[in-house]
């Protein structure tokens, strides 16, 4: 730890450790809501359910990345970007960060109880919590493209919490849309990596000695053209969409293909990729587009839909 670190600082370190900028994955948590057969989002008490649910789900988050500063903060230090990390720069102490890590545990835990109380909303967030906190922190992220299915599980768990926390069923169209764009966040975060850390990467991470540059562009083709038939095919043939007179929310195909295409720009061209929620946050074009396919979705619903 540094010396003569303010209780200022020492708090505010804590709360970058706890990484609230990477919340914003935390909306596929929204998902199931917006397509509900139900259209349970018309009601007020529902959506305020799903917020809290919403937040939950950041506690828990905030605690596998305290978790996790501490696994690899050694590994953290001889990482170019890694480093300035609290944990890893001494602004935060160790004892501080795994007793952070048992307290937003709690919270995740309890809150979950609490707002579902037949307890399926806590059986995902305790799913989630060892899938990400102990078989990826631990086991599957030194496994070859396992590590990149087990994030995308993180995602696809987040959607499905969506569901129970409402006690709804979820179309599997959109679990597997959210599972392909998840794998394809996934890949465009391994293949940042290669590239920040370069001949130091196999240093760093192990797993990225089975990677290649080359290997990771082909696997995102494959996963960008499912990605968006995937999506096309929901648009046009799912339930929870409105389809009479004609399935309207075929409109959106072109934002959606635009977003993804200026994802992958900003891979290739920027080398982003390496923190998704870092470039929806930066990048204009990307957040305009995401906000525009929401209001769209929105409107279309409230429009269409009975």
């Amino acid at each position: 730890m540094q010396p003569n670190l303010s209780l200022w600082q020492i708090v505010r370190g804590t709360v970058r450790t706890m990484r609230p900028h990477q919340w914003v994955k935390n909306v596929f948590i929204f998902g199931a809501l917006a397509f509900s057969e139900e259209h349970l989002w018309r009601s007020t008490s529902t959506i305020l359910t799903v917020v809290a649910g919403f937040f939950i789900f950041c506690a828990a988050a905030s605690s596998i990345y305290l978790l996790n500063d501490v696994v690899d903060v050694e590994k953290d230090r001889a990482h170019p970007r890694k480093r300035h990390r609290p944990i890893a720069a001494g602004i935060v102490p160790i004892p501080l960060a795994l007793g952070m890590a048992l307290v937003m545990l709690v919270v995740a835990l309890v809150g979950a109880w609490v707002v579902d109380g037949d307890l399926d909303f806590m059986w995902i967030i305790l799913t989630y919590l060892v899938v990400q906190g102990v078989l990826y922190s631990y086991i599957l992220k030194n496994v070859v493209i396992l590590d990149i299915f087990t994030i995308a599980a993180g995602f696809v768990l987040r959607a499905i919490a969506g569901a129970l926390v409402l006690d709804i069923g979820i179309t599997p169209w959109l679990i597997l849309c959210m599972g392909l764009l998840a794998i394809f966040l996934g890949l465009g975060k391994r293949r940042a990596e290669l590239i920040l850390l370069n001949d130091g990467a196999v240093t760093h991470r192990k797993i990225l000695q089975e990677y290649s540059i080359e290997m990771i562009d082909q696997m995102l083709s494959i996963v960008t053209a499912a990605t968006i038939i995937a999506y096309t095919l929901f648009t046009f043939t799912s339930r929870t969409m409105p389809l009479e007179p004609y399935p309207v929310m075929m409109v959106t195909v072109p934002i959606v293909i635009y977003a993804i295409f200026r994802y992958l720009y900003l891979i290739h061209r920027h080398s982003g990729g390496g923190s998704p929620e870092e470039l929806v946050l930066k990048d204009i074009p990307l957040a305009a587009s995401i906000l525009t396919w929401g209001l769209t979705v929105l409107v279309l619903l409230i429009r269409f839909r009975p």
